[in-house]
């Protein structure tokens, strides 16, 4: 392989702002795998934001690539995975399996997407030094003829417009907007974008903790909710704590540690020692090698947690503790006090099969 911009490159970050910046262009924000494709002829490489190549992981999409980009060019966007008109990302982190027989199965069964929203070189010529106006333009030349599953981002410089994005794309799963100065050079590792992405608050339970891997500190509060059957259910993580804060709440927490693992509502994975799908302590390939065993907590307290959108009945990221909530009762911490988007089809916002 031999480009004018050469792998590996650290993608340009977002900062995120509350309001969308009236900066001349907009986009979605879509909830996927950041990736930088590099393409020398034949040669694909699918560059992900910790620089370590994701290439053999899609083979279906390196096909696709191959059948859509320049010839020779360097890509910046995203992988999504849509299914049921919808972003699915608990589908697309389980592409990412040491097995080749998984990874062909999957391949098939399903496959990606890639999103197109800059472009870093095109043929001899490196671009990141010129401002993002003309590498979106040129983005939209090179591209204008692929077609699915490749695509270049929808993008708008009407503020109205953008707003309006913001409220409807999230029912088809997306998780807001990003807004781009024209005159910005490509800045790798630099938050020079802004992001906009909605905020939401819910009670949960606290119904367990995770020790932090420096020692005896709180590292995460696991969350929960009721469904309608009376069923706490694991509903994410709070994580974002300073070192001084983790020490207090082992203090905070040690009058609810519940030693009877038969009278907690997940005392069954607990003992199964964090092996199941849903439980608080389940190993995964994003999580190999790490103490995800947790301590059990009589599921009586109450915090106030921020975030930004659930997946399916979880929700999507770390959520942001805000305030222990004293005055509510644990049993009426459930799912029905989460805000549901209205339903949007993907298809309405790409041209998806």
């Amino acid at each position: 392989m031999d480009l004018p911009v050469m792998p590996p490159v650290s993608p340009m970050l977002s900062k995120a702002v509350k309001e969308i910046p009236d900066v001349g262009h907009v986009e979605p924000k879509w909830d996927g795998f950041r990736t930088i494709v590099f393409r020398d002829g034949d040669e694909i490489e699918l560059g992900s934001r910790n620089e370590k190549p994701m290439t053999r992981y899609f083979p279906e999409l390196v096909e696709a690539l191959r059948a859509n980009l320049p010839e020779r060019c360097v890509v910046d966007g995203e992988i999504i995975l849509v299914r049921d008109g919808r972003l699915d990302f608990d589908a697309l982190q389980q592409r990412i399996h040491p097995a080749a027989s998984r990874v062909k199965l999957l391949s098939e069964q399903t496959p990606v997407s890639f999103v197109a929203f800059d472009l870093l070189a095109l043929g001899d010529d490196g671009l990141m030094a010129r401002p993002f106006g003309e590498r979106r333009a040129l983005l939209e030349t090179a591209l204008a003829a692929a077609s699915d599953p490749v695509f270049v981002t929808p993008a708008t410089a009407d503020l109205a417009e953008a707003r309006e994005w913001f409220t409807r794309y999230e029912g088809a799963g997306l998780d807001g907007v990003v807004a781009k100065p024209l005159d910005g050079a490509y800045l790798p590792d630099k938050r020079t974008m802004f992001k906009v992405k909605h905020e939401r608050t819910a009670d949960c339970v606290v119904a367990g903790f995770r020790w932090h891997k420096t020692g005896d500190i709180v590292g995460s509060l696991l969350l929960g909710l009721y469904d309608g059957e009376g069923r706490l259910h694991h509903v994410g993580v709070a994580a974002s704590f300073s070192m001084a804060r983790r020490a207090q709440l082992v203090e905070e927490l040690a009058p609810y540690v519940e030693e009877d693992l038969s009278r907690h509502p997940w005392g069954e994975w607990a003992a199964q020692d964090g092996q199941g799908s849903r439980m608080p302590g389940a190993v995964s390939r994003w999580s190999a090698g790490k103490n995800l065993s947790f301590v059990p907590l009589r599921p009586e307290l109450v915090v106030e947690v921020g975030y930004s959108q659930m997946e399916g009945d979880r929700i999507r990221h770390t959520a942001q503790f805000k305030r222990w909530r004293l005055d509510r009762d644990a049993a009426s911490c459930t799912y029905e006090q989460l805000e549901s988007p209205d339903g949007l089809d993907l298809s309405q916002i790409l041209p998806v099969r």
